[in-house]
């Protein structure tokens, strides 16, 4: 049995509802992601690190998957090793291995076995084949017929499988698609060989034509599903983030303060938890180097490794109070982490969702490759008949006419084309998620292409504000505290950081405009925080109070104005700040084109504008009053920092917190959509050539195999090529 295991909770208490997790063994496989590792050096480097370890019985390194398989000792768990690991700087955490799958990639190993049984046959039926085609005599002609028949038979019956399944599936539903051509094809070339076999008359037979078909589309295919692999690994990946228990603090540990640091599993006040029973307000403890298993708020300073869903190496540090999001690694000291969402709605199920939506969302691109599959079946087999009709008729000869025929619905497969789009965009979707930057609408990368004018919201996105607060009377903090706490624009959360210690104070009627502020009834009159003429203020009953705020820019966002006014993209920012405010930061960034002022509601329209100019835009935004503007763009990101709203109206969120993920997202969209352009003109090329010559019988069933599945191979190499 496979099993992974929180190293927060090794030694907890077991539930008396739940069976306790058995010491580790050797024989059960604990998994661990290495996601810095990329060479032989670095597997020899971490063999070396956990050849001494007593606690290891066995280790495997995978470096495809980056990951590694772990057998401890008995009585030993995986703690140590991790901690060896981390200390060689090799970035080890633990991946849940229920989550991973025990079958692994069953589908890739299926069709690498495949093809590997059908190129060995092909390969020893080529080399039979040499005496044949030399002119060797007529006893040695039929003898090694009948030894490539032995040969070929037989791995065709396990090679050929997929595309035999495929037809007899799609025949019985009475409609054609792409692999009843190539089974037709596949059928012929061996059932002719066979006959002129029986017949001890055929100077050919074209087993090696078969065989050659079939491995080259089996090579072709393998190398479709590994593209599309490298983006469904994604999701898979952070999947198996999630861990499947955590150690709660009970009432025994709330009255103690505890929870700071794991004891033993006997220690009052902790139990151990399924991950799916915490719900918003418990409290779980966290050990140094422990995945936290859901989202919720410190409750004391630590520092955070966020790699594995940002991208970001450098540890963040976090205060009393900051997010810490499921899937990102506590470094240092334990910690105790007050729980604020359920495990279905944490930040890695959702990202993981998303990251599922763009690998199987439909593209604009897609409807021409349909096409064209649809009219496949038909045109091929129409062209076939025609060319086995005019063979015969001319010659008379029935073999050649056969010959001609089955080349052509060989050379016809449109298999570039069909791989044309999707291998180009599983690659790219996958390397932008490496990147930090996770695509949510399947068209997103098209449109990311056409982008000409990349427009940013001030507040939240170039710039983080830090609120400034000297001398607020009590009562007035109380007040800004509560208020500010009802929103979630930069400006509110920056108050809530700055009045940390301050109680807030009972609100009535709370509501937040968006662009304006929020309103609310304190002791029955009106206040309100919101937008004054030179920056936030706090209106209270006969008082109006300036919130002085400094701002900081972006990491990136100096960097990301640069590239992207040099590459040739207009650049713009749109925000509701004073004009006076949004020049001095719109000089600083060197950015020419500002509208400042702008209310919620208008900055839609500001976008809908420049569309009827001709241009295609891409909005940047964080806020409430960005959702609309976020929606009518060509195409909208957002930074993982903004609200929910935000991100749900964008393209595409951001993991990280570095601005220049926009520019490399243009850049990676604009290569994209070239080699899809690159992929289409190799098909359209192929099929202009190849078709008329296998017509004309200038092409064996042999080489229309080849020609045919080196084009999918090239356009597939085209696609992954860095």
């Amino acid at each position: 049995m496979s099993v992974a295991a929180c190293p927060g909770c090794i030694a907890a208490a077991p539930l008396t509802d739940m069976p306790a997790r058995p010491a580790p063994k050797a024989g059960d496989a604990i998994y661990i992601a290495l996601p810095q590792i990329h060479c032989a050096a670095c597997i020899a480097g971490v063999e070396r690190v956990l050849a001494d370890l007593p606690s290891v019985a066995a280790a495997r390194v995978n470096l495809g998957a980056k990951r590694l398989r772990l057998l401890p000792t008995a009585g030993h768990d995986e703690s140590e090793a991790l901690s060896v690991l981390n200390a060689a700087g090799f970035d080890a955490h633990l991946l849940d291995a229920s989550a991973l799958g025990p079958a692994g990639d069953e589908e890739g190993r299926k069709l690498l076995a495949r093809a590997a049984v059908a190129g060995f046959a092909m390969m020893n039926v080529m080399a039979v084949s040499v005496a044949v085609w030399s002119g060797a005599g007529e006893v040695t002609r039929e003898m090694f017929h009948w030894v490539s028949a032995s040969i070929a038979l037989p791995a065709l019956a396990f090679s050929a499988v997929p595309f035999f399944a495929s037809t007899v599936t799609a025949l019985r539903a009475g409609r054609m698609n792409m692999d009843v051509p190539i089974a037709l094809a596949i059928f012929l070339a061996a059932a002719t060989s066979l006959y002129e076999t029986f017949a001890d008359t055929g100077a050919h037979t074209w087993f090696d034509a078969a065989l050659s078909l079939c491995f080259f589309l089996l090579v072709g295919r393998y190398l479709e599903h590994r593209a599309r692999a490298t983006a469904r690994s994604a999701a898979a990946e952070l999947t198996a983030l999630e861990l499947p228990r955590a150690t709660r603090l009970t009432e025994a540990g709330r009255e103690t303060g505890e929870g700071s640091a794991l004891c033993p599993g006997t220690e009052a006040g902790r139990e151990t938890v399924n991950v799916c029973a915490l719900m918003p307000g418990d409290r779980i403890a966290l050990a140094a180097g422990a995945r936290a298993p859901v989202d919720g708020t410190a409750e004391g300073p630590a520092t955070l490794d966020r790699s594995a869903l940002t991208g970001e190496a450098a540890p963040v540090p976090l205060s009393v109070g900051g997010a810490v999001c499921a899937g990102e690694v506590i470094l240092g000291a334990p910690l105790t982490l007050a729980v604020t969402r359920r495990a279905e709605d944490s930040t890695l199920r959702r990202l993981a969702a998303l990251v599922e939506v763009a690998e199987t969302g439909r593209h604009r691109y897609s409807g021409l490759a349909d096409r064209a599959a649809r009219l496949y079946a038909p045109v091929v087999h129409g062209l076939a008949a025609l060319a086995f009709a005019l063979w015969w008729g001319l010659t008379g000869d029935l073999h050649h006419a056969i010959s001609v025929a089955t080349a052509t619905l060989i050379i016809t497969c449109p298999c570039a084309l069909a791989l044309a789009i999707p291998a180009v965009t599983a690659a790219m979707t996958g390397r932008l998620f490496r990147g930090g930057v996770l695509l949510k609408s399947p068209t997103a990368l098209e449109r990311l292409a056409e982008i000409d004018t990349v427009v940013f919201d001030k507040t939240g996105t170039l710039t983080e504000g830090v609120a400034r607060l000297p001398g607020l009377a009590p009562e007035a903090a109380a007040v800004a505290r509560a208020l500010a706490e009802a929103s979630d624009h930069p400006v509110s959360r920056a108050l809530v950081a700055a009045l940390a210690e301050c109680a807030p104070a009972q609100l009535t009627d709370l509501r937040e405009l968006p662009g304006e502020g929020v309103e609310a009834r304190w002791n029955g009159r009106p206040v309100r925080l919101g937008r004054g003429a030179k920056g936030p203020v706090l209106e209270l009953p006969g008082e109006v109070i300036p919130l002085p705020l400094t701002e900081h820019l972006r990491p990136g966002a100096l960097e990301v104005i640069a590239d992207l006014e040099a590459t040739g993209f207009d650049v713009v920012m749109l925000t509701g700040d004073t004009p006076a405010r949004a020049e001095v930061l719109a000089r600083r960034l060197g950015i020419a084109k500002v509208h400042a002022g702008v209310r919620a509601g208008d900055k839609a329209d500001c976008l809908a504008g420049m569309t009827r100019e001709g241009r295609r835009v891409l909005m940047v935004g964080d806020g409430l009053n960005d959702t609309g503007a976020l929606a009518r763009a060509h195409a909208s990101l957002a930074p993982a920092s903004a609200l929910d709203a935000a991100r749900v109206a964008s393209d595409g969120v951001m993991l990280g917190v570095d601005l220049r993920a926009v520019a490399q997202t243009l850049a990676l969209a604009r290569r994209a959509r070239r080699r899809i352009r690159q992929n289409l003109a190799v098909a359209a090329l192929y099929n202009a050539v190849a078709i008329p010559v296998a017509v004309l019988g200038h092409a064996t069933p042999l080489m229309a195999a080849a020609v045919m599945s080196s084009s999918s191979i090239l356009v597939v190499m085209n696609a992954v090529r860095r």
